[in-house]
């Protein structure tokens, strides 16, 4: 299935040449108290990297998240899918540095 269909569920074909498909719109981003994010270590190219998953909001919310946590620990990184991806070996700096802003991690 190609990218521009990705969001499309349930939607097959339609013959009706006036029709335009409504997506679904991003949900609203919640506070980090009542945020629990799932943060894990993983190889990606043979290199470390931690990756935060399970975030709820907007993008440009998850974007501002990625650049405070890739300027903070001097990093590089992606976000991607609604995960973050960060550089680096930095697994229990990043879930204490995650807590201290407000939010609840797991995994």
């Amino acid at each position: 299935m190609s990218n521009k269909n990705k969001g499309r569920n349930g939607v097959v074909y339609s013959t009706n040449p006036d029709y335009v498909y409504e997506s679904e719109q991003e949900p609203d981003t919640l506070a980090p108290d009542q945020q629990r994010l799932y943060v894990r270590r993983e190889v990606r190219n043979g290199k470390p990297c931690v990756v935060v998953k399970d975030f709820i909001g907007q993008s440009d919310d998850l974007k501002a998240l990625e650049k405070k946590l890739k300027n903070h620990f001097g990093t590089g990184g992606s976000s991607k899918d609604g995960d973050i991806l960060i550089q680096g070996d930095i697994l229990d700096k990043l879930r204490q540095y995650l807590q201290a802003q407000g939010y609840k991690t797991k995994g």
